[in-house]
């Protein structure tokens, strides 16, 4: 055992819950689960949460999948299989392998870790940080660990500080002026608020810190409760909020900010049009997530592509980006574009034009084919001529248009509508 003196991340283990459906991103999780959708360019959402956990100084994780997981699986053996046993270092993808009956694969968030005890035993450590893999951040899990040891809690839940009524889609938190949480909503129709500040409420961001010792017993008698979800949410943590101590930390005593006066920015890109906004949001000229930030990186899988290259320079056929971000491998060729984010190896064609545009990988632009507003999944051929965001009923007829005005467009929608004749 590391000695008291070492940074209680080194004591740590990190379990990242990223076996969910995301079926709020339609057609964007048909083939992947959401935590293997990509986003910025050139990572997955998985890896903010695993890129978290690594520069807190965690050397021990756990990514347990369930739902359509090889990308995930994939992605994370290309891209996360620098860690070395013989220093102690792991990462395990634990998928859902009914190791206690035939009949069952993980059946509540609880469940999930609760099937894999004795892997996490053989981690022999102290704490363990539970995580989603679908939310986009920067934090440091050693800042809360200190303080779930320091208010000797039985958990301790990062918090979102929301505007009151904002929180009725969360799990909020009704606490006392130390932060001890008094009593556990899930998404109430009137949101307790924080002592002192009424106008606002601290809602769930689905990361816990135990004990080991305390959430091993308390899984285990979970596992043999038949009237019980298995879920964090619903079961093991109103159960101690009402039995036992929970503590709520605040996501901005902990947040990774570029500069002392940043937001703290947290994303849950669930639906389409969150997902878009946040990857165009990346195009502004100061961010709120810095992706730039050498001290705290976002790692991920990188390919071996070539720069980015712009061809052509006459009027109407230029290859140029405006305020956008243009991946390793894309080739613009005579396109136009503004305001939009490509990932990894987009190949555009001349009088094409890009405006809004989140492009995943490996997708083709036609010629004279306008974009406004959209999100291209990846692999997308775009044939010549196609104009999508400029009338969204016609966008409608063929296309995944989302409530804010979005349009998503996958391979499948463009085969069923070249097999129409329109």
């Amino acid at each position: 055992m590391a000695p008291e003196t070492a940074r209680l991340s080194s004591r740590t283990m990190a379990f990242v819950l990223a076996g969910g459906r995301g079926s709020r991103l339609k057609e964007l999780t048909d083939r992947r689960v959401k935590p293997a959708v990509y986003f910025g360019g050139k990572t997955r959402i998985i890896d903010f949460a695993l890129s978290n956990a690594l520069n807190s100084g965690i050397r021990k994780m756990a990514v347990a999948t369930q739902y359509k997981a090889h990308s995930l699986i994939r992605h994370c053996q290309r891209g996360w299989s620098f860690f070395r046993a013989e220093r102690n270092e792991f990462l395990d993808i634990l998928p859902a392998s009914q190791r206690y009956n035939e009949s069952i694969w993980y059946r509540g968030t609880a469940d999930a870790v609760a099937q894999n005890i004795d892997i996490v035993d053989s981690y022999d450590v102290d704490y363990v940080v539970i995580l989603a893999g679908d939310h986009i951040y920067k934090m440091d899990y050693e800042l809360m660990i200190r303080h779930h040891v320091e208010a000797k809690a039985d958990v301790t839940i990062g918090c979102l500080t929301v505007p009151r009524m904002e929180a009725t889609a969360f799990g909020v938190m009704a606490v006392d002026e130390s932060d001890r949480i008094t009593s556990f909503l899930e998404k109430p129709a009137d949101p307790p608020g924080i002592p002192g500040d009424t106008d606002h409420a601290l809602a769930s961001m689905g990361i816990y810190v135990f004990n080991w010792a305390f959430l091993r017993d308390m899984l285990l008698r979970d596992m043999e409760d038949d009237n019980s979800s298995h879920d964090f949410g619903n079961d093991l943590i109103p159960e101690i909020v009402k039995n036992g101590k929970a503590q709520a930390h605040r996501f901005s005593d902990s947040c990774v900010r570029h500069s002392a006066d940043a937001p703290a920015y947290w994303r849950d890109v669930g639906t389409v049009d969150a997902f878009w906004k946040a990857n165009i949001d990346l195009t502004e000229f100061a961010p709120d997530l810095d992706l730039w930030d050498r001290d705290w990186p976002i790692w991920t899988y990188s390919e071996a592509v070539p720069p980015a290259k712009f061809v052509h320079d006459e009027d109407g056929r230029r290859g140029s980006a405006v305020s956008s971000l243009v991946s390793g491998g894309c080739i613009i060729s005579g396109t136009e574009i503004r305001g939009s984010l490509l990932h990894t190896q987009v190949h555009t064609n001349s009088f094409a034009s890009l405006d809004g545009a989140v492009v995943l990988p490996y997708a083709t632009i036609g010629r004279h084919a306008r974009l406004r507003n959209v999100v291209i999944d990846r692999g997308v051929s775009i044939p010549e001529g196609l104009v999508v965001g400029e009338d969204p009923e016609a966008d409608a007829e063929h296309f995944r248009v989302s409530e804010g005005g979005v349009t998503l467009i996958t391979q499948s929608m463009l085969d069923k509508r070249a097999a129409s004749g329109k």
